[in-house]
């Protein structure tokens, strides 16, 4: 690809070995795709950090803690860095309670590779299969108390493995996780080092379309903290 190339020209431009160009289905499918996954999740992911530290002031005053104590350690005007990121560890833990409760991705299809027999059920070689996450967050074996909000889920080891998928597992996982986790923990530094917030809606509906987002754009009031 050159340099100037952005990839939706790459896409209208590339050829196949028999010279074929990509049909406008297949471009338009994959633009949507790169536009969900680069955007929609770790947005829809930031618009329910939002809503939590809202509705749980203990959680937050966790959070402002350890994000104002990696601010007091920044000279006037430094930027953060990776070593600040690694010490977010319990804002982490929040972020990942909240894409446990609020995944954005409901889940995915994938095709059975040999039979198998699942809950009773017989499932054959080739069969596509959907698998969710929202029922898989919410196993009561693996997340005692499933709707409760509870970081502490992610304290030392974590969770099982594939019991916490919002980014999916496997050799198939995600691989914008560390962004996303940096775009999400910069965003929550930035956020609760310089507002207090309270939802102007309370209680607001959650709607899939098609992911997890409030259903009126959750609006909030700003309360800006004292210097």
């Amino acid at each position: 690809m050159k340099a100037h190339q952005d990839i939706l020209s790459y896409m209208l431009t590339a050829t196949d070995d028999g010279g074929e160009h990509m049909s406008d289905i297949d471009i338009a499918d994959k633009i949507l795709g790169l536009l969900v996954g680069s955007h929609d999740t770790a947005s829809a992911t930031c618009t329910f950090v939002v809503k939590f530290l809202s509705e749980l002031p203990d959680v937050y005053d966790r959070v402002y803690q350890e994000q104002m104590e990696i601010a007091r350690s920044k000279s006037a005007g430094e930027l953060l860095n990776w070593e600040d990121i690694k010490k977010m560890k319990y804002s982490w833990n929040v972020a990942c309670e909240v894409l446990r409760l609020t995944p954005p991705v409901q889940g995915s299809f994938r095709k059975a590779t040999t039979d198998f027999i699942f809950n009773g059920f017989s499932i054959p070689k080739g069969w596509k299969l959907y698998w969710s996450v929202p029922s898989t967050h919410k196993n009561e074996k693996y997340f005692p108390k499933p709707e409760k909000f509870d970081p502490s889920r992610f304290e030392g080891s974590g969770p099982e493995p594939y019991t916490f998928v919002p980014f999916g597992g496997g050799p198939k996982m995600c691989p914008g996780k560390e962004y996303a986790r940096l775009e999400i923990l910069v965003f929550m530094h930035n956020l609760v080092k310089r507002f207090k917030f309270e939802m102007l809606i309370p209680g607001e509906k959650i709607i899939v379309n098609p992911i997890c987002v409030p259903a009126n754009g959750l609006p909030i009031r700003l309360f800006p903290h004292e210097a």
